[in-house]
């Protein structure tokens, strides 16, 4: 009698693969097939429409030819280098050949504190790994060191080369490549190749959700809701305008500081990084410590609203809320927050109403915001003619910049983080990427018109006439940060990439009024975004009556303290809040509720 074969026995498509293995693996690879075609389809007709796409849209080329010239006109130098390179991997060698050999070796290299791409005990354990890591290491950094040393380059060429060959160097890692990373190759081998094909299969939904460009999934997209779990104090719209939309949160206090407050984020990002999880949330606490807190949400801008400039963010924005705040409450005077750029437009907005002898703000907070650019950090490296004229000719096809391409550049400031950890996660494991509030965030990206976002790069970054007076006038009006003299709450990140503290602090010597500076332990988010029941990180603060000239000057008197700086800066701002008064409600002041916080500006998504 013949025994009936079962799905275990059945002869398989793919060998070394069951039946129903072998059917799970040609049902994914047809779906690959008709995903891949369709997307094919999609490149070539957008390839004929808009015809063939620069082969260097970030106009390196030129810099890497003169780089290359004065590097190779001292080849003693350039041949001293390699033969330290060469030094450096016979050493390698004989610490490799003593391990094969069964004794215990040094490493030669091993990674920077904090990098997690080696992190896999076989990178340390297997000698094979161990020396493909080493390796790796030994010549990435003898390549930046030799970048480095390079005679004869300008600061901004310097900066430029450094900062995109480090680009270079992190994508070359071994941890990026399946047959050089240990876990990839021991998750294909359990899997039987799945991980890899689950892998494409990531690749192409992130594809497709890009429309043809790359956009890495960070987080799980579906695990979040604007309104929901994220942005979700309680609040209402009580105002807005074709830019922006004024958010009025509820008090949970029975008494509040008569003085309002006013939050200015970025449009560059949606305004909830300071309202995640309720549990992080800076709105949140704020009203718990007695504020009345109003926050512009941005509209994020599409075809109808290219023609928008800077001056229309400050009229529109923080000026027109003013109007609406003293509608809503009564109140004339207000707090203000400006966090990054929205510090930036806000130290405009403080210095314009200045000269008009306006003084409905009578104190302002800013959050890692730069007025002074003559040291803007890693930004500064695409703030230079070519990569400007090429930001600008990209966004003279549609009248705005896209958000993503904004998202991408923040992100090469930490590829092996926020690209390169995703990469191998997302297309080589084939995993699915966690839910993270903050990372649900970060992908939320947003657009910026062609002419505002021309003007500031130009205006701030590239020739930084902001902090010239009479540099930039907005409304017929010489724009002059030395006349702001209202009290000033500074805060910066002692770790922060995007907004250096050194860049920041320089407005201390600027503003005329009392600036009390705080440098907050991590970062441009975390930096902030820090509240006190975590018990993370630290600050800094310097009593001294008046702040010297640098940075370096002032942490040689500051005194270091745990935890967040929120309380520091609650005692700051309480005393120049005015009186308690009974609570204000949303929409029952002199402005109807229009609707529920978040508002429906902030849900506008590029991609989901």
């Amino acid at each position: 009698m013949t025994e009936t074969p079962t799905p275990e026995t059945t002869s398989s498509v793919f060998p070394g693969l069951s039946a129903a293995e072998s059917e799970k693996m040609e049902a994914a690879f047809g779906d690959i097939a008709q995903r891949s075609q369709k997307l094919l389809q999609d490149f070539a007709e957008r390839y004929k429409a808009d015809g063939p796409q620069p082969a260097d849209p970030l106009r390196l080329t030129h810099t890497f030819m003169d780089f290359t010239a004065k590097m190779l006109a001292d080849p003693a130098k350039l041949a001293q280098a390699q033969m330290e390179l060469w030094t450096q991997y016979m050493q390698l060698w004989q610490a490799t050949a003593q391990r094969m050999m069964g004794q215990k070796a040094e490493p030669v290299a091993v990674p920077a504190k904090g990098d997690k791409r080696f992190n896999d005990p076989a990178w340390k354990d297997e000698v094979v790994f161990d020396y493909i890591k080493q390796s790796y290491l030994l010549t990435s950094r003898w390549l930046q060191h030799t970048v480095k040393e390079v005679e004869g380059v300008d600061d901004k060429t310097a900066q430029k080369v450094e900062f995109y060959t480090r680009q270079f160097v992190d994508a070359m890692s071994p941890s990026n490549f399946a047959l050089t990373n240990p876990q990839v190759l021991k998750a294909t081998l359990e899997t039987k190749g799945e991980n890899l094909v689950k892998g494409l299969q990531n690749l192409l939904t992130d594809l497709e959700r890009g429309k043809g460009k790359l956009a890495i999934r960070q987080t799980d997209m579906t695990a979040f809701k604007v309104g929901e779990n994220v942005a979700s104090s309680p609040g209402k719209v009580v105002y807005q305008n074709d830019l922006m939309q004024l958010i009025q949160y509820a008090p949970t206090t029975e008494e509040v500081h008569r003085v309002p407050l006013l939050i200015v984020p970025p449009w560059i990002n949606k305004f909830y990084i300071l309202d995640l999880k309720p549990e992080n949330s800076f709105i949140r606490w704020a009203t718990g410590q007695g504020y009345t807190v109003f926050v512009i949400s941005w509209v994020n801008p599409d075809e109808r609203l290219t023609k928008l400039v800077f001056e229309d963010y400050m009229k529109l924005g923080p000026l027109a809320a003013l109007g609406a705040i003293e509608q809503a409450t009564g109140e004339r005077q207000v707090s203000a927050i400006g966090y990054c750029i929205g510090g930036t437009l806000m130290a405009t907005t403080l210095a314009y109403m200045a000269a008009r002898g306006d003084d409905r703000i009578i104190n302002c907070t800013f959050f890692t915001a730069q007025v002074d650019f003559t040291e803007p950090g890693e930004l500064g490296v695409f703030i230079d003619e070519d990569q400007l004229a090429g930001v600008e000719q990209v966004m003279s096809k549609t009248g705005y910049l896209d958000g993503t391409s904004m998202a991408t550049t923040f992100n090469m400031l930490r590829a092996n983080d926020l690209i390169w950890s995703f990469v191998v996660n997302n297309y080589l494991m084939g995993k699915d990427p966690f839910p993270f509030d903050l990372l649900f965030w970060n992908a939320d990206a947003t657009r910026m018109p062609a002419a505002m976002h021309s003007y500031y790069l130009r205006n701030m970054y590239q020739q930084n006439l902001l902090v010239k007076p009479g540099g930039i006038v907005i409304d017929n009006v010489p724009i002059d940060l030395r006349k702001i003299s209202i009290p000033v709450y500074m805060q910066s990140g002692k770790e922060d990439h995007i907004a250096p503290a050194k860049s920041v602090y320089k407005a201390t010597q600027i503003f005329t009024g009392p600036v009390r500076f705080m440098l907050a332990g991590s970062g441009h988010i975390a930096g902030v975004v820090n509240p006190p029941h975590a018990k993370k990180y630290q600050h800094w603060l310097n009593e001294t009556d008046t702040n010297p000239p640098t940075l370096a000057e002032w942490q040689e008197g500051a005194k270091e303290h745990p935890g967040s700086w929120w309380h520091d800066w609650d005692k700051w701002l309480a005393e120049k809040s005015g009186p308690m008064v009974p609570a204000r409600v949303p929409g029952e002041g002199g402005l109807p509720a229009i609707e529920d916080a978040p508002g429906s500006y902030v849900k506008v998504r590029l991609i989901d």
